[in-house]
């Protein structure tokens, strides 16, 4: 063990240059400020227009789970993340199976983006073949995360500037037409949270699990914790505060579009995943539909970017504990201090996929892995902190206990054909850990 501390004290290792700002935009920027649009309508027919209220209800779910990822990210500052927490805390193999599931998760993500702006680019520019926009944004992905740490940092306050401007647009546009044309009266006002000709717990319930989507990628925040001033104090606020932003964002956009066009019926198939735009084109016209459209593409592309980004850390951290070979994976360059060898193949996997995944199958497997590993953090937040830790904390046992019930019950209600194709996945998983420990001799050690 000696050997192994001695060696990592000689090879570069990652800088500490972020700020809790830092944290927040990337957190903001990985998540969109436009987070609800894309699931708008899917989440108003399952929840019968409740959609305000969905998103609140899931805010307050996630911020338990953010609460412990905060929590774990003070005992373990390391860019494993979920992987170090949980192989701490409860056994290096579980610790491993919420890494491989997590990576999944964070591989997935950029690729999925990466269709989608592919699709949405063609649209707008159809000369272009989708191929060739696939190979460009693969590039820019790639590019912007060899750069360094530093410039995902400016470019990320550069998308977040553009679409905070954006959501100002439409917020604008939305209340003149509130206040001009829609005109609504009395208890319309509160219809969006609750409308008791429509109101049906278990369907309020459904759009809950469906609304949840609006958080997922905060987590990718505790992947910085060996880049970030002070993390002890840093990964908790700056993981709850991303929750908390995002969560009022996101319930004030809907909100506006709900009085601007209420869901007195489902939304027709031909309109339910683009049931924000036809608001855009209702309240500011062409132009703030073309807007919304362009700005989409744009949160996807810095959604894709900062995923890579967190990826690339977690392959890092697993490498360097020899889950993964750690030559390869658990290095990083001597002269821009980022995991380069994680970047390049990264990029190689997110071109693979655009050719291999359309946008609805790569979505369908994001909650597989996400979950488990939010199940995971709980468990070991309830672990150190109820039975191990002399630190005392507000609701040691009861915050996670809570994070651990919802993400169970999310999990619970996956598409079948995701959870078979996740199942897969761990499966490959586990053959490559016996494998590894095979050639090692000793397990993971999860640091």
């Amino acid at each position: 063990m000696d050997v192994i501390a001695a060696r990592d004290r000689s090879v570069p290792g990652l800088r500490r240059t972020l700020k809790l700002h830092h944290l927040i935009l990337y957190g903001v920027i990985i998540i969109q400020p436009t987070a609800p649009m894309s699931i708008y309508g899917v989440v108003s027919n399952a929840a019968r227009g409740h959609v305000v209220t969905t998103i609140l209800i899931a805010m307050v779910a996630m911020l338990f789970t953010a609460v412990s990822y905060g929590r774990m990210a003070r005992v373990y500052p390391s860019a494993g993340s979920a992987f170090t927490y949980v192989g701490k805390e409860i056994h290096p193999l579980a610790g491993y199976v919420i890494g491989w599931s997590m990576l999944m998760d964070y591989m997935l993500n950029p690729i999925i983006c990466a269709v989608w702006c592919s699709v949405a680019a063609q649209n707008i520019v159809p000369q272009i073949p989708y191929a060739a926009w696939a190979v460009a944004l693969t590039l820019v992905f790639t590019g912007l995360n060899l750069r360094g740490v530093q410039t995902s940092s400016r470019v990320n306050a550069l998308l977040a500037l553009g679409m905070s401007i954006v959501v100002v647009i439409f917020v604008a546009d939305a209340i003149r037409y509130i206040a001009m044309v829609a005109r609504p009266v009395g208890g319309q006002w509160l219809a969006p949270f609750y409308d008791p000709a429509t109101f049906n717990p278990g369907r309020l319930f459904h759009g809950t699990s469906l609304a949840v989507l609006t958080y997922i990628g905060f987590d990718g925040i505790s992947t910085m914790s060996e880049e970030v001033e002070n993390p002890r104090r840093n990964i908790l606020l700056g993981t709850v505060l991303t929750c908390l932003a995002i969560g009022v964002l996101s319930a004030l956009e809907v909100y506006l579009a709900q009085l601007a066009l209420p869901a007195r019926s489902p939304f027709p198939e031909s309109m339910v995943d683009t049931a924000f735009v036809q608001v855009a084109l209702r309240v500011g016209g062409k132009f703030l539909f073309q807007l919304l459209n362009a700005t989409l593409i744009i949160a996807n592309m810095g959604s894709g970017i900062t995923a890579q980004f967190g990826a690339a850390r977690l392959l890092y951290g697993m490498g360097r504990a020899e889950a993964l070979p750690r030559r390869f994976f658990g290095t990083v360059s001597a002269k821009t201090r980022i995991p380069r060898n994680n970047v390049l193949l990264l990029g190689a996997v997110t071109l693979l996929g655009t050719f291999l995944l359309t946008f609805a199958q790569g979505a369908e497997l994001l909650n597989f892995g996400a979950f488990i590993a939010f199940i995971g953090v709980n468990m070991a937040a309830l672990v150190h902190y109820k039975f191990r830790s002399r630190e005392k904390v507000a609701f040691a046992a009861l915050s996670p206990l809570c994070g651990i019930v919802v993400c169970t019950f999310i999990w619970l209600n996956l598409n079948p054909h995701a959870k078979l194709l996740g199942s897969a996945w761990m499966a490959a998983g586990l053959l490559l850990y016996f494998a590894m420990r095979r050639i090692t001799g000793a397990p993971p050690r999860n640091c």
